[in-house]
């Protein structure tokens, strides 16, 4: 007998196997990833959604901190065909509702073909069909969460020294541990700063590079985080991975769009398009750029193209819709910071000042 239902905004209710008990909602969507999952568990791009992992085995090779890209586990809820014990104790330990034993095939195929969307799940000896529907009823789209960047970013500034041989200020949107070390292990010091963060603090560090990081939700919702890129535009060599790209367009008159379902996965193909050379990579993200405006589209993905680069030479900007930083990978991209630490390198910018 079932003890845990996932409903779906199409009406339809699937019965499942309860792993970690509760109730929650949140928004649909997959990851084709058959490695990673604690990477994938505690990166807070998964924020206010529910995991569901196409993949079906998660948790073959245990569960280990010293994987994790976060403190904490961000997805509201984890869904997979199989779970493991170890897995399963986890998400019960961190409060977070699992769910197994059901057709994810199904759901994946109904997220392919409808869109990401809305659900509620219900988890436990508790648990109906009239809860999960509950909790879907109380669901908010993600561009209802205004503020979801509270959510997930640092409350204070901290630095993560590398070797000193440069200074980068990264905004924390919700970032991925393995950006800051990927700074670090290249001589970096990392300045971590909150999405908020005001242009006077930023302007007294004196970084080499504005970087802004990865994150959940609509990144129009991130109206500091623009207005801090717009302020030190031209004056201050910009990077910016995932949600950063999306932002960054943004304060360079471009334009986001929500997307069908995502590319959430460890598989995506990226093609140069001044190289042709075309290398996988590891991507997490429901938006995307629709127009670079000021910028110029260097990268594209193979099988949509979507925008996965952009750059410019004048203002001193690289990006990347992908994570090159990712864990356990692939590593095909990794050059991408060295990139990033090239433009504080080559830079005559030495002084920046807010406004």
């Amino acid at each position: 007998m079932a003890d845990a239902y996932v409903a779906l905004a199409d009406g339809r209710v699937f019965e499942a196997r309860a792993r970690a008990p509760g109730r929650t909602r949140g928004e649909l969507v997959f990851t084709t990833a058959y490695t990673g999952y604690e990477e994938s568990l505690t990166d807070p791009s998964y924020e206010e959604q529910v995991l569901t992992f196409s993949y079906p085995l998660i948790g073959n090779y245990g569960v280990r901190d010293e994987r994790f890209e976060s403190d904490r586990v961000h997805p509201n809820a984890a869904i997979a065909r199989e779970m493991t014990d170890d897995v399963a104790e986890w998400l019960a330990g961190e409060g977070v509702p699992a769910v197994d034993h059901l057709d994810t095939r199904e759901l994946v195929t109904t997220v392919r073909e409808e869109g990401a969307m809305n659900c509620g799940i219900a988890a436990g000896p508790e648990a109906t069909p009239e809860v999960a529907k509950e909790e879907l009823a109380e669901c908010k789209g993600m561009s209802e969460h205004l503020d979801i960047g509270k959510q997930v970013s640092t409350d204070d500034p901290y630095t993560v020294e590398g070797d000193g041989e440069h200074d980068v200020a990264l905004v924390d949107c919700g970032m991925k541990g393995s950006i800051v070390s990927s700074l670090t292990e290249r001589g970096a010091d990392v300045h971590v700063l909150p999405y908020d963060v005001d242009a006077e603090t930023v302007a007294e560090l004196d970084p080499d590079v504005l970087f802004v990081s990865n994150g959940p939700g609509d990144p129009a919702n991130f109206e500091s985080t623009q207005a801090l890129v717009e302020e030190f535009a031209g004056d201050l060599p910009l990077a910016g991975i995932c949600l950063g790209q999306q932002i960054v367009a943004r304060a360079f008159d471009g334009d986001t769009e929500k997307m069908a379902f995502g590319h959430r996965g460890v598989n995506q193909p990226v093609r140069d398009l001044r190289t042709g050379q075309v290398v996988m990579t590891t991507q997490n993200h429901g938006y995307s750029v629709a127009d670079p405006g000021d910028l110029t589209v260097t990268q594209v993905n193979v099988n949509d193209d979507t925008a996965e680069g952009l750059e410019s030479e004048e203002y001193d900007v690289v990006t990347r819709q992908y994570h090159p930083e990712a864990n356990p990978g692939p590593h095909d991209s990794l050059g991408f910071f060295d990139d990033v630490l090239a433009m504080a390198e080559n830079g005559t910018r030495t002084t920046v000042k807010a406004d």
